[in-house]
Formats: structure tokens, C-alpha cells, sequence
């Protein structure tokens, strides 16, 4: 399949794109989406989700002392660890044709384990993934890979990219 992240700016919807190729392809996935945490429409936080339905929170505005932080939010790597421990347990058990990896943000890279789960992942050439748009030196070596096909996404070309990205995954698998 080689391997396709999307990016693009904050709530352009890359997570919700990534979850409808998902249900559209109907095969067979390990991985992980990262969803926001509301409160009368106020964004308190993150939790970090398997697609087998294991939940941990990623990070909160709530805490106030924690050794990681992104601007506002304290960010909880024990659960991202916990998370990739546990897919990396899933890979070793179950066939799959697809890793998904959303998101590949500064919050899941201060997990040297996260990011030793992503490379390895990359290298199987099966990830569908979001990546942050804003780099560090780490995602600009990720976004730079031969292997990766990166797509950057807005509200005006979310749909069409949303098309290419299901033919040229269903071309692949032969679908």
C-alpha cells in the first residue's frame, strides 16, 4: 500500500476523513484515533482511542503539574505507552492490512516508544495516518520518507482527496 499521511491545519477534519476511508474499505485494522474531549462546546482535552475500542486519556487542561505539556494541556505518555504496548500485542496476534495512526502530533512524540511503534509501522507499508502540519525534525524525516504519500487537506479539498486516497488504497490491495 506504501504508506499515506494527511495533514492540514487543526479541525480541518483529517481524523474524521481518516475514520470514513476507514468504514468505506472495510478491511482489516490495527491502530488508533485521537479524539477531542468537549464540554458545552469548550475542548478540555484528548483521549487517545484503539480501533478495537480501548480508551486512555492523551492529554488534559485540567492537571496542572506534569513533566509534558503543548500549550495548555498536560499530556499523560504513560497512556500513550499503554496504547502502543497494546497494539504492538495486536500486530503480534491478528493478520491486518492496515495500521492507523492518528495522530502523528507533538503530544504522541514525546513517547520514545510511540515513535519507535510509528518507524517500525512505516516500515511495514500499511499506515493510514494524520501527521501534524507543523514540523519538528522528526515528522519533516517522516514526511520526507520514499515510502509516504503525504496528502494535505482543507474544507474545499477534503472530499476529492478523501477519493484519491480510497482509489489508490483500493488499487493497492487489489479491492
Amino acid at each position: 500500500m506504501n504508506n499515506i499521511l494527511i495533514t492540514g491545519l487543526p479541525g480541518v477534519g483529517k481524523t474524521t476523513l481518516v475514520i470514513q476511508i476507514l468504514k468505506e474499505l472495510n478491511v482489516s485494522a490495527i491502530g488508533f484515533v485521537t479524539k477531542e474531549l468537549r464540554k458545552e462546546g469548550n475542548r478540555f482535552g484528548f483521549n487517545v482511542e484503539t480501533l478495537s475500542g480501548t480508551s486512555k486519556l492523551l492529554a488534559s487542561k485540567k492537571e496542572k503539574y506534569c513533566k509534558y505539556r503543548v500549550g495548555k494541556y498536560c499530556v499523560f505518555v504513560e497512556n500513550v505507552d499503554f496504547i502502543v504496548k497494546m497494539l504492538e500485542e495486536e500486530i503480534g496476534k491478528k493478520s491486518h492490512s492496515m495500521i492507523v495512526i492518528d495522530e502523528i502530533g507533538k503530544m504522541e512524540l514525546f513517547s520514545p516508544n510511540f515513535k519507535k511503534f510509528l518507524l517500525n509501522s512505516l516500515d511495514e507499508q500499511k499506515v493510514l495516518g494524520t501527521i501534524m502540519m507543523r514540523d519538528n525534525s522528526f515528522s519533516k524525516e517522516i514526511k520526507n520518507r520514499q515510502d509516504v504519500k503525504l496528502y494535505n487537506i482543507d474544507r474545499t479539498n477534503r472530499n476529492r482527496v478523501k477519493q484519491i486516497i480510497l482509489k489508490k488504497i483500493k488499487d493497492n490491495q487489489g479491492l
